[in-house]
């Protein structure tokens, strides 16, 4: 039996090795996060993953439902010429949410050139705004009716 110097000693003994076991746990998943972090691809989660998240992995360039995976921009003749001249720059997003016509798509090229150092796009730039007149034009959106037969009324204070 245990006096209690013994028992005060083996309680400490026994809480000691609890925490360095659970610092050392603590240790080996910060670890891991940190590596996973740094490659998401390790082959024992790789291998769990399901195919199409591997062939993501792979080949980022794919073409899934007409649509470019890594861009979202529409699969259509003059893609890659976007691609290598716009999203150098700026997201994808900001070319499909301006839908402009050809004078309105030339006009901001030709800012860009004046302003953001645009490169000089030569014969790909007919290319590319063919493919944006093509595939983001301007929505049609028109205003509400207009109001007809209202009968207004004035406001008391």
């Amino acid at each position: 039996m245990m006096d209690g110097d013994d028992k005060i000693r083996w309680i400490a003994k026994t809480i000691s090795k609890l925490t360095v076991s659970i610092m050392m746990i603590l240790g080996l998943v910060i670890a891991l996060l940190v590596y996973y972090a740094i490659d998401p691809t390790i082959p024992a989660i790789t291998n769990l993953m399901v195919n199409d998240d591997v062939d993501s992995i792979k080949d980022p360039e794919r073409i899934e439902n007409g649509i470019h995976v890594r861009t979202g921009l529409i699969e259509a003749e003059g893609l890659q010429a976007v691609i290598n001249n716009c999203t150098n720059c700026h997201s994808a997003q900001l070319v499909m949410q301006n839908r402009m016509d050809k004078d309105r798509w030339i006009s901001t090229i030709r800012w860009m050139q004046r302003t953001q150092n645009l490169w000089e796009l030569g014969d790909q730039e007919e290319i590319i705004v063919n493919y944006l007149i093509e595939n983001y034009p301007p929505r049609k959106k028109g205003r509400r009716q207009a109001l007809n037969d209202i009968q207004w009324y004035k406001l008391e204070n």
